[in-house]
């Protein structure tokens, strides 16, 4: 096997753990490698330090596939790890029928990403190898897992750096568009062929039941309490009540007002009604995002709480914020001009033109945007961006309500994701409590020491008025 020696002068990140060699690491080759072939790596002293594939035309020149001698790229050595990766989701996702099997470099799979719909696989091969090795991955795959059908969603962008044309198709038996699977006891329509990377975002499912407490403790702030009211055996009963002396029928009477932006599938949606929303406004910007929403919320029998936007999460948000300082402009009247000092009208000032048309305002907001930095080159920008979802996000959170609020993008670092926010809510005049932060679910492990893998953020905070 032909090997790759390592400079002298590199960093010991392979030693640590990271599964990449770059080309600048690179001091000699010794051998013939073909491209996407198999690579003993060596320090510059020729000690072996591990097995990858390799590709000459990548500035990530190696991949690692084991710190122990390797033969072959085969139907074997795939089945094995597909087994382990099993093995892996069935102790901490016990029952569940849908999740990434296969996460790239964490399941010690570099390039390639698998996902489990029902009976039906979806698989993205991102680099060089594991193009070649397309009919191993797919027959180790029927060994392991059974499946009805494996779809191929290779439609990436990244595969044109390894020298690749984006491609998508049936790969093995059948492969239905739509397929209806379960996630925290909701069922979620999945569009493997048209829907965003390979149908949905299974790193959020630990997340989005995070919310549960959020959903439920809001009744009192309409004046509706639990009393005791006679029933017509004469028995007492513990039912809410209204100011008025009147029970209350509706049975999320207790429930939150939610806005989720960024919603595509609408998953969040979904699980605030679960918990027990009162109402939820469910956002995105595409038209065939909201659409099949909407048919997630119908299958959950939720519709009757939920109403549907299509429009800019950025401009919607403004839109609101521009409202509500409308309304107060209206609500305050005019100072008295000819007493400096003096109180602003009591009345308020109606011939105050109303423009924005938004002014509404939320128990909880929900942002789950996409990656706003894609590049390092794209952070200043990223920042900005995620600076004015979250300020103008959290300028429409209720007192004391809550701002659910994510990054996916790797470049936005959590410390500097952390004082955006922070940023925000100065610019805001809010004070914000972190009650919550996570990062993906379980079916997306991190491998220690490469920071690649930790890109996602999430926090829960409550936000109060200075």
């Amino acid at each position: 096997m032909a090997s790759v020696i390592l400079e002298r002068n590199r960093k010991k990140r392979l030693e640590q753990g990271h599964p990449w060699v770059y080309a600048s690491e690179v001091a000699s080759v010794d051998g013939e490698p073909q491209a996407g072939g198999l690579v003993d790596v060596l320090n510059h002293q020729g000690r072996y330090l591990a097995t990858g594939y390799y590709n000459p035309a990548s500035q990530i020149r190696v991949r690692i596939l084991s710190q122990s001698k390797l033969a072959a790229m085969d139907t074997a050595f795939f089945a094995g790890r597909f087994t382990s990766a099993l093995q892996h989701r069935e102790r901490f996702l016990p029952g569940a029928d849908a999740y990434r099997l296969v996460y790239g470099e964490a399941d010690f799979l570099p390039g390639l990403i698998i996902d489990r719909f029902g009976e039906v696989l979806v698989v993205q091969l991102l680099t060089l190898a594991m193009d070649q090795h397309r009919s191993e991955i797919v027959e180790a795959l029927v060994q392991v897992m059974s499946p009805r059908g494996i779809y191929e969603r290779s439609d990436v962008s990244v595969r044109e750096l390894e020298g690749l044309e984006q491609t998508t198709g049936v790969l093995y038996g059948e492969c239905p568009r739509h397929i209806t699977v379960s996630e925290n006891g909701l069922k979620v329509i999945v569009d493997i062929e048209e829907g965003q990377k390979t149908g949905y975002f299974f790193d959020q499912r630990e997340n989005r039941a995070s919310i549960a407490p959020l959903m439920k403790g809001w009744g009192g702030r309409s004046g509706i309490t639990l009393q005791e009211v006679a029933a017509e055996d004469g028995s007492l009963q513990m039912l809410p009540v209204n100011k008025s002396g009147k029970p209350v029928t509706f049975p999320f009477w207790d429930g939150a007002t939610v806005l989720e932006c960024f919603a595509h599938t609408g998953s969040f949606t979904l699980h605030a009604c679960k918990y027990g929303a009162k109402k939820v406004t469910c956002l995105d910007v595409s038209a065939h995002a909201i659409e099949s929403a909407k048919a997630n919320v119908e299958i959950n029998g939720f519709t009757d709480r939920v109403e549907f936007v299509v429009d800019d999460a950025f401009a919607f948000l403004r839109n609101q914020v521009k409202g509500l300082e409308e309304r107060s402009e209206r609500a305050t009247g005019p100072a008295a001009e000819s007493k400096p000092g003096a109180k602003p009208a009591a009345k308020a000032d109606t011939a105050k033109p109303m423009t924005a048309g938004g002014g509404r305002t939320w128990d909880v907001v929900i942002l789950d945007p996409p990656a706003f930095a894609k590049t390092k080159s794209a952070v200043a920008g990223a920042v900005r961006g995620y600076k004015d979802i979250n300020l103008h996000g959290m300028k429409l959170v209720n007192e004391g309500g809550y701002l659910v609020t994510a990054s996916c993008s790797y470049h936005m670092q959590p410390q500097l994701f952390l004082e955006t926010i922070q940023e925000a809510a100065k610019d805001a005049g809010k004070v914000l409590r972190l009650i919550e932060w996570r990062a993906a679910g379980k079916d997306h492990p991190q491998i220690l020491g490469v920071d690649e893998g930790h890109y996602l953020k999430f926090a829960i905070f409550e936000v109060r008025s200075k």
